[in-house]
Parts: structure tokens; C-alpha cells; sequence
């Protein structure tokens, strides 16, 4: 396996996400010098073309409505829910600038993408789909620090970390992939002590981010699970394909149980600002009223058959639709870029305003 330095190297420079930022004054905007993204698929920029894992989208037809027309490691078809958030905050996508020493210091404005596709924040959901934990991702972020100080200095280092926006996506791999589709978690937990058990494992995460010296964290819920394409056809009952309500209603506890959490996180690790991040109203909002959004169908992915094809089944022999804008889903399981786009949006307004 190749070295933590090595790893890090290819998450810095192939999936950052650096902040040259230009602000609106018309439009105010939170002002961080970087934005630091943990988490799974809905934020993985790529990192996971650097793994041993079966969880890739580093093939067609993934990426081909994004600016090269190619497969990057996105799950989606173009740009995903980190690009906007970034691009938001009026950050760059480009090489960081850390690693070019002809760079002023005085410019270094960083950030970049941890986040790894199927992760979880319980290990074994990581174990299960051999992508990087959430809480492993740590490491890499303490090895960026550490290469930020060697370049820049301390100081400098620490200010841009304590600034910058830690956005944290996780939890949907923990449910969908792990506790709705094997027995080990069951055996241990219901459902409620299982959302607990992540809530557990999220609050450790923040705690190891706060020590690093991190201080603005935005925590994003769950989506509604039971719209996905796939557990729906797993959990298929009946004519018809509907959202699985039984699913939604456990997003739903799980999200409710963050948004009382959060503050007592934010009380008990002193200089923090942490905000929850709401996927599940907008993502339900577009999925039950597509009219609404300009989508024709929510129900099912733009890939292959759209109700099971996701990461190696959705492949260059899987029929794509025409026209992807049309579709809240491009797989099975993941939004297409017009959807991210419109969650992006809702996640600026209810979200990050309150930095603003």
C-alpha cells in the first residue's frame, strides 16, 4: 500500500479545491480562507481512483457533462455537491497552491477534498466497501497540516486552518450499504441504537477536527434514503415504485437527533461555529414535485435501467439517457449535477448565510 505522504500527495493534487476568492459585495458572502471537505460520494471529487476499491467512477458515461467530457471520479455526470459549495464561496478549482514554491505566500489561500466514496463513519461500513473511513481522513488532513506549516510556517498555517470552512458529508453509507443490507450491525443494534452508535463516531470525528484546530464545521444530514433508486428496488413492495416511507421516517430520527446534537458539540468545543447542513428537504422537495425542477423523472437513475446500476454497473455498455438534466438521479443511488446544483443552492441559503 503506498505511504500516507504518497496518498496525500495524489488528494492534493488531483482533487483540490483551492480558494482564490473573489468576492461580491453586492452578494455577502462568509469569507474562509479554504474550504476542507470530508465525507463520502455525494462530496469525493475523486480520491477514490487512488484506492483499491470496487466504489470508482472513473468511467464512462460518469462525467461527461463535466467541463472535459470525461470521467474524473465524480459520482454524477458533471459537477458534484463540493464543486458548488465551493465555487459558492467564490473558491477555485485548481492545483493547491501550496505545493507550487513560486507562489507568494502571501496568496496562499488552500483547501482541499478528503472525502472518499463509501466511506462511513462506522469503520466496518468502510471495511465493506474498501474506501477510505471517515475518520481516517483525519490522518490525511493532519499530514496537510503538517506540509502546510513546513512551507509556510506555524502561524500562518494555523490561521488558515481555524478560518476555513470544514464541511462534513457523511452517513448515508452507514445506513444504505450497512445497517438496511447485512446483519452484522442488527445483531448489536436497532435502529435507534445504531443512529446513535454514527451519531458516536460523527461527534469523535469533530472533536479530532476541533483539535486540529479546526473551528467553522458545517455537518450535513441524511438525504431521504428511501427515495434512492436502489433501495427502492431492494425493498420493492407492491406495483409502483415509491420512496420507501419506513426509510425516510429513520433519515428523518437520525437528522433530528444531529440538529439536537450539534449544539451541544458546538458548546462543549469552545470557539466552534457548527451548522447543520439540511440534504433532506430539498432532495425530497425535488423528487416529489419534478415539475417543480424541470426533471421528467425522479424515480429513476439516467443510467442503464436507472433502478440498480451504480458505480462498475453503471459502465460504457449501460444505455444512458438523452438528456441527463431531465433526471434528479444519474445513477442509482446518486443525483445528477442539475440536482447538486439545487442542493447547493438550499445549503447556501439555510446554511452558510448564517456566516455570512
Amino acid at each position: 500500500m503506498a505511504s500516507s505522504s504518497f496518498i496525500l500527495f495524489l488528494l492534493l493534487f488531483f482533487t483540490s479545491i483551492t480558494a482564490i476568492c473573489s468576492w461580491n459585495a453586492a452578494t455577502p458572502r462568509p469569507r474562509f480562507p479554504a474550504i476542507l471537505i470530508f465525507g463520502d460520494s455525494l462530496a469525493d471529487t475523486g480520491n477514490n481512483n487512488f484506492l483499491i476499491t470496487p466504489i470508482q467512477a472513473n468511467h464512462d458515461p460518469y462525467g461527461h457533462s463535466f467541463p472535459a467530457h470525461l470521467p474524473n471520479g465524480r459520482f454524477t455526470d458533471g459537477k458534484i455537491l463540493s464543486d458548488f459549495l465551493a465555487s459558492d464561496l467564490g473558491i477555485k478549482d485548481t492545483v493547491p497552491p501550496f505545493l507550487d514554491p513560486e507562489l507568494p505566500k502571501d496568496e496562499l489561500l488552500t483547501g482541499v477534498c478528503f472525502a472518499s466514496s463509501g466511506a462511513g463513519f462506522d469503520n466496518l461500513t468502510s471495511v465493506k466497501t474498501m474506501a477510505t473511513p471517515i475518520i481516517k481522513q483525519i490522518d490525511y488532513f493532519q499530514d496537510y497540516i503538517e506540509q502546510l506549516k513546513s512551507f509556510v510556517g506555524g502561524g500562518v498555517a494555523h490561521d488558515v486552518v481555524s478560518n476555513s470552512l470544514a464541511v462534513v458529508v457523511g452517513g448515508s453509507n452507514d445506513f444504505s450499504f450497512n445497517f438496511f443490507r447485512d446483519f452484522t450491525r442488527k445483531v448489536q443494534y436497532d435502529i435507534s441504537g445504531y443512529q446513535d452508535f454514527v451519531l458516536q463516531h460523527l461527534q469523535d470525528f469533530l472533536k479530532e477536527l476541533y483539535n486540529l484546530g479546526s473551528r467553522n464545521m458545517m455537518i450535513t444530514g441524511l438525504p431521504p434514503l428511501g427515495c434512492l433508486p436502489l433501495l427502492v428496488t431492494t425493498n420493492l413492495i407492491g406495483f409502483g415504485r415509491k420512496c420507501v416511507e419506513s426509510l425516510n421516517t429513520d433519515s428523518q430520527t437520525y437528522n433530528q437527533k444531529l440538529i439536537a446534537l450539534l449544539p451541544q458539540i458546538q458548546a462543549s468545543l469552545p470557539g466552534t461555529k457548527i451548522v447543520y447542513g439540511d440534504l433532506y428537504t430539498p432532495w425530497l422537495d425535488m423528487v416529489d414535485n419534478p415539475q417543480k425542477y424541470g426533471f421528467v423523472e425522479t424515480n429513476k437513475g439516467c443510467c442503464g435501467s436507472g433502478v440498480m446500476e451504480v458505480t462498475y454497473f453503471c459502465n460504457k455498455l449501460s444505455k444512458v439517457c438523452s438528456d441527463s438534466t431531465q433526471y434528479f438521479y444519474f445513477d442509482s443511488v446518486h443525483p445528477t449535477e442539475v440536482a447538486y446544483r439545487t442542493l447547493a443552492d438550499y445549503i447556501w441559503k439555510d446554511a452558510l448565510q448564517k456566516w455570512a
